[in-house]
């Protein structure tokens, strides 16, 4: 409190009273002009080949890889009895070598050759024959996709993200003098975390915006969820400034490694089995050396220094799990993928880390029926899942304790219901505007500042900024299913709603549980717990999301030498026309201007 009379005078605690009623509405305004510069901006269109037909009838091929059948649900739809509903896939790769692979019991040829099980490549000209169907395969170079482009409508503006980066400016000075005021721990070391915060959000801006880069907004939406954490870290322990912005510093590298990295898909598919061999060794470094915790294997200490294995399995499951169509069809079941599953939910169940299983459950569900498509393949996990969860439910007592205590915490308000009820209570206290960053006392219970860290937000922050939090998680999410259908390549699709699966299955755990909703399973807050190892998986975790960004200069995981003029907002031409009428060869095809589309 002296530093603050120091610099407002007596005025310090009216100025600080004021700030928890200004805390909230920018922590709204940030979120809100995020939500609408990410979900009102249409994505950017890309034709990279044509399907040519006869009748004069084209077909655009959107993505790097496309599924070619009579079902409407396919990227390219083709409406004739002798195709299968998925009758091929057509895959590119960086380079721009296309490949087809036969997914039907129908006849696929390329120039009259049978496409066998390791696929066939083809090039501009060739005829692929699907069924009783011949198409002519058009392949378009940058400067022809660059052609079709025309604006037919104004593009979407983007909120200015330098506006919201003030914002955010703005609430970190406000947080810390709520908590030089209301924390007498939170000494100058604290404030000057929250002033290293807004140099991190500007430099951060500065140099992707130097980079060619634009569309900040699923970034700055994990740097508000970090601000929330990192004044969650304050009022718990205040010592640890550094430190958590050590992690934080740390997980902002870790997002633009995994970005660029994500740039060559060769290079992504081959590391697969070293990032899934990694991981088992993880869980295993876990299964060894983890020490019991809260009734759960998951902490391992070294040096030292102590982390969560299981949370960078997570990293690594999201990497290797989203394996890419060419190889799907060529091996067409998920065995493998089920196996790799498996290890990591079952070492999971040994360590007693039942959320952390959760977790990764419901993150296979989604992975597996987008490489599958199959709804048998989700409804025999389902399967296998009830019967684990009976057999852990015979062996863990205390699992079963957990569902007992479910929906009756206030039977046993100093036994299973504890924490629980603290929680409640805490929010409930804390209003719409909550009593001020530092001025709870919900963060002195166990798990305080990690498992039950919604109602610590609540209490000290306000009920407001508690569900702009869960607001911001679920505007990454509808981002992710906004650009699916659209996105080039279904890695970054895949990937992208592997990891924001496991960013929401986290949300409503921690939110949910703490508040009795759901069974207590103690798992942590995306961005906003305390806890470097989570702080370090949750910003690798969005740079997948980031990666599935299709709009125009938005996803760094898109080489600028892969990004073509136009824009965002902008509609295709409808291509090269087809017209029969001189047909020289005799074959049925010709383009009334080939220079034009070649």
């Amino acid at each position: 409190m002296e530093l603050t009379e120091l610099i407002f005078g007596e005025g310090a605690a009216f100025l600080a009273n004021l700030a928890r009623y200004i805390v909230p509405l920018l922590c709204i305004a940030v979120v809100v002009r995020c939500v609408r510069s990410m979900l009102r901006e249409r994505y950017e269109p890309e034709t990279w080949a044509y399907l040519y037909l006869p009748g004069e009838i084209m077909v655009p091929l959107r993505h790097w890889e496309c599924i070619v059948g009579r079902a409407r649900n396919t990227d390219a739809c083709i409406e004739h009895e002798s195709i299968d509903k998925l009758h091929a896939c057509l895959i590119r790769d960086a380079d721009g070598a296309w490949t087809v692979y036969d997914l039907g019991r129908g006849e696929t040829q390329v120039n009259g050759e049978h496409v066998g099980p390791g696929g066939l490549p083809i090039e501009d000209a060739d005829v692929l024959t699907l069924g009783d169907v011949p198409a002519r395969f058009v392949d378009l170079t940058e400067e022809e996709r660059a052609s079709l482009l025309k604006y037919r409508h104004k593009p979407g503006r983007l909120v200015r993200p330098a506006g919201t980066v003030l914002l955010l400016n703005v609430l970190n000075i406000l947080l810390a003098l709520e908590q030089l005021v209301y924390n007498p721990d939170a000494g100058v070391l604290a404030a000057m975390g929250f002033g290293a915060l807004c140099v991190f959000e500007w430099v951060y801006l500065a140099v992707l915006r130097a980079s060619g880069q634009r569309g900040f907004e699923t970034e700055l939406l994990g740097f508000f969820l970090s601000t929330i954490g990192f004044s969650v870290a304050v009022s718990s322990v205040p010592g640890a400034v550094v430190k958590q912005l050590i992690f934080l510093a740390a997980g902002i590298g870790l997002f633009l490694f995994f970005g660029i990295w994500m740039r060559d898909l060769r290079r992504m598919k081959k590391l697969r089995l070293p990032a899934l061999v990694l991981a088992l060794a993880f869980l295993a470094l876990n299964l060894v050396l983890a020490k019991v915790t809260n009734g759960a294997q998951n902490w391992v200490e070294i040096a030292g220094f102590s982390f969560q294995p299981s949370e960078f399995v997570k990293i690594l499951y999201i990497y290797a799990g989203a394996a890419t169509l060419d190889r799907l069809f060529v091996n067409r079941n998920l065995l493998f993928f089920i196996g790799f599953s498996a290890a990591c939910v079952g070492a999971l169940a040994l360590m007693s880390d039942f959320g952390t299983a959760v977790v990764f459950f419901t993150a296979f569900l989604v992975i597996s029926f987008m490489r599958s498509g199959s709804f048998a393949t989700v409804f025999l996990a389902l399967a296998a899942a009830a019967l684990g969860v009976f057999l852990v439910l015979t062996v863990k007592p205390y699992v079963i304790a957990r569902f007992q205590t479910w929906g009756h915490v206030w039977e046993d308000v100093y036994g299973a219901g504890y924490q629980q009820v603290r929680a409640m209570s805490a929010a409930a206290g804390g209003g719409f505007f909550g009593h001020g960053a530092g001025n709870g006392w919900l963060v002195d219970i166990v798990a305080g500042d990690t498992d039950m860290v919604f109602g610590v937000v609540c209490e000290e922050l306000g009920l407001l900024t508690g569900l702009c939090c869960v607001a911001s998680v679920l505007a990454l999410a509808a981002f992710v299913v906004k650009n699916a259908s659209g996105n080039r390549s279904s890695y970054f699709v895949i990937a992208a709603c592997g990891a924001v699966t496991m960013m929401m299955v986290q949300l409503a755990l921690n939110v949910f549980g703490s508040m009795d909703i759901l069974p207590f399973t103690g798992v942590t807050f995306p961005f906003v717990s305390r806890g470097g190892s989570s702080l370090l998986a949750c910003w690798a975790l969005l740079a997948f999301v980031k990666g599935a960004d299709n709009r125009a200069n938005a996803s760094f995981a898109v080489k600028r030498a892969e990004r073509f003029s136009g824009g965002a907002g902008v509609e295709e031409d409808d291509g090269p026309a087809y017209d029969d009428s001189d047909d020289d060869d005799g074959d049925g095809w010709h383009r009334d201007d080939p220079e034009a589309a070649r």
